[in-house]
């Protein structure tokens, strides 16, 4: 409930953001832009399997080729009250898993070859209910809408930086002239803005994910496992110059081994593995299980 309403708090500062933004520019142009950023967002959700499948050249499996993984996402799937999504594998080392589609009926779950090779049943047991769990909470509506307002954002603060670079000082209506220094601040620092709230909403529903495969399997200290495992080896692997998950669908992972520390934190898409840690733990001592 807390990350809950934390996203839904997150989602109304984009949209008071966009409408502060909006109406400091006003005129046919404001509403153009937002026509085609809602647009380009509607047609990346209604797409987004195929397009994501696309990018992380994913490929999807047959039972025959996979049946105790197919075997595990069904049971999970069944527990969590879903249809049984599409099951796909990409051929990277780097461990590490996603799920996209608009709805659970369109849902595909996603792992790499290297996450099959490192991560134990327990363990992948774990990394598959929390991807089954974005398909659960509709995570790719909420990114949508997110993504959509954050693009709005975008375009107006660039038409308001240069309406206020190019149109010098503007007439108050009294026949006295006014700056367009706070034009100009808003059209720099709105979009900053836009893509921290943006990415504070991918980290709560990261949580989320977290707390409902923690509940879904019953074994809270599996996905702690795994999320440490995952991270320590895509670590090592991106140090050392290999293939990991592109930096354009890194933000779908159930790890990003591009996140950054200190300020950096405030433009990550996924809260640091310590702190999901430290909160699975305290979900397992909550369940009676030994720490």
């Amino acid at each position: 409930m807390k990350n809950q309403l934390k996203t839904f708090a997150l989602l109304s500062a984009l949209s008071v953001l966009l409408v502060v933004i909006g109406g400091s520019i006003g005129g046919v142009w404001t509403y153009a832009f937002l026509a085609i950023a809602l647009l380009m967002n509607v047609g990346s959700y209604f797409f987004s399997d195929s397009i994501v499948l696309r990018m992380s050249g994913a490929r999807v499996l047959d039972q025959s080729e996979a049946p105790a993984l197919f075997g595990m996402v069904q049971e999970l799937a069944t527990r969590a009250g879903l249809p049984m999504p599409k099951v796909a594998i990409m051929a990277d080392e780097t461990p590490n898993a996603f799920a996209t589609g608009r709805n659970p009926q369109r849902a595909v779950v996603a792992v790499t070859q290297g996450l099959l090779r490192i991560a134990d049943p327990r363990e992948l047991r774990g990394v598959l209910a929390h991807e089954l769990a974005h398909v659960a909470n509709r995570d790719t509506l909420v990114a949508t809408i997110a993504g959509a307002a954050a693009t709005a954002i975008t375009h107006l603060a660039h038409m308001l930086q240069w309406g206020a670079m190019l149109g010098g000082a503007q007439s108050n209506g009294d026949g006295e002239e006014r700056s367009n220094g706070g034009g100009l601040a808003l059209g720099f620092l709105a979009p900053i803005a836009a893509m921290m709230l943006q990415m504070g909403i991918s980290r709560s529903r990261e949580y989320m994910a977290d707390e409902f495969a923690a509940k879904l399997t019953g074994d809270p200290l599996a996905l702690a496992s795994a999320l440490q495992k995952l991270q320590s080896y895509g670590e090592q692997m991106v140090a050392q110059g290999a293939a990991g998950p592109k930096p354009v669908t890194a933000s779908l992972a159930i790890v990003n081994p591009f996140t950054g520390g200190g300020l950096g934190h405030l433009f990550s898409t996924h809260p640091s593995i310590e702190r999901r840690v430290q909160c699975l733990v305290e979900i397992a001592q909550r369940m009676g299980q030994r720490v």
